[in-house]
């Protein structure tokens, strides 16, 4: 009787820790459809398109007007349909092409090879098979092919030994090409128009957001890096958006895919911070503490640093969402600089001895001595943190430049901002007289 009770308790456990999961799993999943909308519609797209496509399948008019190959229409659809328009485009231009390409020599040399004679028609389509796979597997190692054309050469190696080997036992191997050739380029025209008519998404615009998303995320990360690193030195964020925040060069480090077609110089200049807060943040978590008395001297500083480096990065940020050369930039830049150089004479100054004030006003020293593990935790933390200043340099650089390249418009001073305030203001007030005017 107790066992029976033990197992069946142990299965409640089991049962409620699945439930657990799955409940979690369902929780990750709506986070983050209602976080990213534009994923949730790609996948009613891919559904709506396969929808499309499984017709020709349903309805015997269009199944018989196929000739029974809907199936390679509903696979375009699932290989061929992704999440940007310029992917999808990419995919249907390269499968179309290959496709063609290789039911054309298919079709030749199922020629050549039924001139040849039975004796001779299978070593012909075998060694056909055997030349053109291994070239078209070849050329997708050469840099330039695999970049553009890796899916095109898979495709055209199992196009040609499926057309190859079907033409050996099929009579009407043209007609069976036709009809293959233009069921996939039915399933690659419903993707491509759902693509580009419903909620298209374009890579450009794409890229363009992450990057801004991403110069945000350094800039937050950076400045909860230095905050938490001088408040306890133990890396317990008690705060769980504080903690998401403080992680988000994660995303940066982990870009490189995304963007690695687009804005590369930047991406690149961006990573390089994002290594050192990286590191930075590791220091969070060494069981170190940060002794009290270097605390005090340099925790304000070194915030002070981190404010002016998320203020450019903020900036630079703007920048790029908005398409406009920004009228501040130089100037943060120039804080942040002075800053570095204020941390580094609050180094080379620090003494050996701390002035303390006494119970009379008057200022007193007294002997203190760090042991050197206490302090290489902290040296460490300071030398990433001007590393980081220095990056972010290289990051003002590579904005300017593809400021200059991509023809931003030109920056607005203060001055300008507040007299094109004034006068949107005016002409709110003389559209909003004249319809009292009006209405009179």
């Amino acid at each position: 009787m107790a066992n029976e009770i033990e197992s069946s308790r142990g299965l409640h456990g089991l049962a409620a820790r699945f439930l657990s999961k799955i409940w979690r799993f369902i929780e990750r999943a709506w986070n983050l459809g209602v976080a990213e909308p534009k994923k949730f519609i790609h996948c009613l797209k891919v559904g709506l398109a396969l929808s499309f496509v499984s017709l020709f399948y349903y309805v015997r008019p269009l199944y018989d007007g196929v000739g029974g190959t809907a199936m390679w229409a509903i696979m375009t659809v699932v290989v061929v349909f992704e999440y940007t328009v310029g992917a999808t485009l990419y995919k249907c231009i390269n499968r179309a092409t290959a496709t063609f390409l290789a039911g054309s020599l298919g079709v030749g040399v199922h020629w050549v090879a039924s001139q040849s004679g039975e004796k001779f028609e299978p070593i012909i389509l075998g060694s056909s098979v055997f030349l053109l796979a291994s070239a078209a597997t070849f050329s997708r190692f050469i840099p330039t092919i695999k970049a553009r054309f890796d899916y095109g050469a898979m495709i055209f190696i199992l196009t040609f030994s499926l057309v190859s080997l079907s033409g050996y036992r099929v009579d009407e191997l043209l007609t069976m090409a036709q009809n293959r050739v233009s069921t996939i380029l039915l399933g690659a025209t419903i993707c491509i128009v759902i693509s580009m008519l419903l909620y298209p998404v374009w890579s450009g615009n794409e890229l363009h957001l992450l990057l801004n998303r991403n110069m945000e995320k350094l800039a937050d990360s950076l400045e909860g890096c230095v905050a938490e690193f001088f408040s306890n030195g133990n890396g317990n964020t008690s705060n769980e958006y504080y903690s998401k925040k403080l992680q988000g060069y994660k995303c940066v480090l982990n870009s490189k895919g995304t963007a690695e077609s687009l804005y590369l110089k930047v991406e690149a200049a961006m990573r390089n911070c994002g290594f050192c807060i990286e590191s930075l943040s590791s220091c969070i978590y060494s069981e170190v503490e940060v002794p009290k008395s270097l605390n005090k001297n340099l925790s304000h500083i070194c915030m002070r640093l981190s404010s002016h480096c998320s203020q450019v990065l903020k900036e630079l940020a703007a920048t790029v969402k908005t398409t406009r050369k920004s009228s501040i930039t130089d100037q943060l830049v120039g804080e942040m600089n002075f800053a570095v150089q204020e941390l580094q004479n609050a180094l080379k100054s620090l003494p050996n001895q701390l002035l303390q004030i006494d119970a009379k006003g008057e200022q007193t020293t007294k002997q203190f001595t760090v042991p050197l593990m206490e302090i290489l935790p902290v040296a460490t933390a300071i030398s990433l943190l001007i590393e980081i200043a220095l990056r972010i340099e290289g990051i003002v650089d590579a904005v300017d430049e593809l400021a200059d390249l991509a023809e931003f418009k030109p920056a607005i001073d203060e001055q300008s901002k507040q007299s094109q305030s004034t006068s949107d203001k005016a002409d709110d007030d003389t559209i909003e007289a004249f319809q009292i005017i009006i209405m009179r």
